[in-house]
């Protein structure tokens, strides 16, 4: 998933982005509200997770801003404010949940997860391609008996192949959609991730479902039913 981190204190920022990698979501991490809410205008994120209180512009305004331009993915509001009134007023400014801080990163993936599946875009637990399967909670890949686990990154550039198959995924878009806000990959980062994707796919018997299109990019698509493996 795409995700959208936005909290003001680096002390809690920093940890929840590395859990949300590392379960193998894609993160814009952000530490105010103006710079977020020019990245509302850009990107079409799947979850939101917003700080109430934000310098320049709150995590509840944040929320109001979204939810009247039409969006609808899930907003989970970070808060030390838990009286009932505050919370009554994230859900009536368009939260779908809250967790009281300081947060503890394993409900927070729990609640991240639940989240996920209420999303109007949600597929199920996981993708499937043919006979191959991309598990999202345990990112892991299998076909047939055949099962390989993913790296965070190796699982963000699969999801996304599997979620556009057949698809020609130019280098600037596999950027794009795998390095978050103001996060530079190095020059041959797509390559060496590639590579190694292809390694995991070996694993499975369907290295060749990984095609270079030279000049162009990538494409995940599976042979021929008389040609598979």
């Amino acid at each position: 998933m795409l995700i959208l981190l936005v909290e003001d204190d680096l002390a809690q920022l920093e940890p929840l982005q590395a859990a949300l990698l590392q379960a193998g979501h894609i993160v814009d991490a952000i530490e105010d509200g103006e710079t977020a809410q020019w990245l509302l205008g850009q990107k079409d994120y799947d979850l939101l997770i917003l700080d109430w209180m934000l310098p320049k512009v709150s995590g509840v305004a944040l929320c109001q801003y979204y939810r009247r331009s039409g969006k609808t993915a899930p907003v989970l509001m970070l808060t030390a404010k838990d009286t009932t009134a505050d919370k009554v007023m994230g859900l009536d400014a368009g939260a779908d949940d809250y967790l009281v801080k300081p947060v503890d990163v394993v409900e927070l993936l729990a609640r991240v997860r639940a989240l996920r599946r209420r999303s109007p875009l949600w597929q199920g637990d996981r993708l499937t391609l043919e006979d191959l399967h991309l598990h999202l909670d345990r990112l892991t890949l299998d076909r047939r008996d055949m099962t390989t686990p993913l790296s965070s990154r190796e699982f963000q550039l699969m999801e996304y192949l599997m979620r556009h198959p057949r698809q020609v995924l130019s280098h600037d878009q596999i950027e794009q959609a795998l390095w978050g806000w103001g996060t530079e990959p190095e020059s041959n980062a797509v390559t060496t991730l590639v590579r190694r994707l292809r390694q995991r796919l070996q694993a499975v018997n369907a290295k060749d479902w990984l095609e270079t299109v030279y000049g162009m990019g990538y494409r995940l698509s599976p042979p021929e039913r008389g040609d598979q493996g």
